[in-house]
């Protein structure tokens, strides 16, 4: 892969994942039981778990889906679903050996570090790639269809990605960010 002479630095500010045990739950009694779990059927349909060992947040639905949120790592992500699952079986409820874990989005960030004029890069992009309105929304949408990946870009040069499902994913989409706004002489390229 053909970078950059500075490679942009790439955080993952949130992974959202989901799992099923494929049993339906008793939120009631699991968001009484389960340590860091809250259930309010007003709030929110389902059970809030923070789990204290790391940063992702377990949302448990009656169906059985539990979704995770707020983690910024894999890792973390992985941490949560077996600190859940290890409740799950301390309180008699049954949970498959290795359920399968599925990331859905992956947000990260990323920083240009140059300014854009996002006027002069909407008229330089394809009219049907990107949305920009800056009296609604101080960014511009940048749609890369081919790895269904929206990449938010802001006047500061910092980036958000959405939309993925891999770091990989993540990486190749800065990359062609990148090489699309040097293309449009918006980012100098140093050979020194």
């Amino acid at each position: 892969m053909t970078s950059h002479p500075l490679s942009t630095q790439i955080e993952i500010e949130n992974i959202v994942a989901t799992s099923a045990i494929e049993q339906e739950l008793d939120v009631a009694q699991l968001g009484a039981d389960l340590s860091g779990g809250t259930y309010d059927a007003e709030q929110f349909p389902g059970v809030i778990c923070r789990l204290p060992m790391t940063s992702a947040t377990m949302l448990l639905y009656r169906t059985g889906t539990i979704t995770c949120t707020g983690a910024n790592s894999i890792q973390d992500v992985e941490q949560g679903y077996q600190e859940l699952f290890t409740q799950l079986r301390t309180l008699g409820v049954s949970v498959p050996d290795e359920p399968s874990i599925s990331i859905e989005n992956l947000v990260s960030s990323a920083d240009l570090e140059t300014s854009l004029d996002l006027n002069t890069l909407a008229i330089g992009l394809r009219i049907e790639e990107i949305e920009y309105e800056p009296e609604q929304f101080p960014g511009l949408v940048y749609r890369l269809e081919e790895l269904s990946i929206v990449v938010l870009i802001f006047n500061s040069g910092k980036l958000i990605i959405t939309g993925s499902k891999t770091e990989a994913k993540t990486h190749t989409a800065v990359e062609r960010v990148k090489s699309r706004l040097s293309e449009l002489g918006f980012l100098a390229e140093s050979r020194r």
